[in-house]
């Protein structure tokens, strides 16, 4: 699970849409030298390709997403396109059926 200080993730609720445009942030230290990251999760339907995160001069990933309010999305990172992390600042965690935990969202 990805526990750095950097990493956070940002809510900006759209007042002419019933939409939240969430910016998902992770630090170089975070992605550990990582050439590409993936975000993966509901809103997607876990899609392994679908998403990818940009990366930054400084290392880091960021990616924003419109996704729809009053819902929650499980999700997890995707690096190198084979190692899975969590977020550290996710609202909460659900048991997934691989025995580990996804990432949850709520919106």
């Amino acid at each position: 699970m990805i526990k750095s200080n950097n990493t956070n993730i940002k809510k900006q609720y759209l007042k002419s849409k019933p939409l939240c445009k969430v910016t998902f942030k992770l630090p170089k230290e975070a992605v550990q030298g990582a050439e590409t990251v993936t975000i993966v999760g509901d809103f997607n339907k876990w899609n392994v390709t679908q998403t990818p995160m940009r990366k930054l001069k400084n290392g880091s990933f960021t990616l924003t997403l419109e996704l729809p309010c009053d819902r929650e999305f499980n999700f997890r990172y995707l690096i190198d396109a084979n190692r899975w992390e969590n977020d550290w600042f996710a609202d909460k965690y659900v048991p997934n059926d691989f025995g580990e935990e996804n990432s949850v969202i709520a919106l």
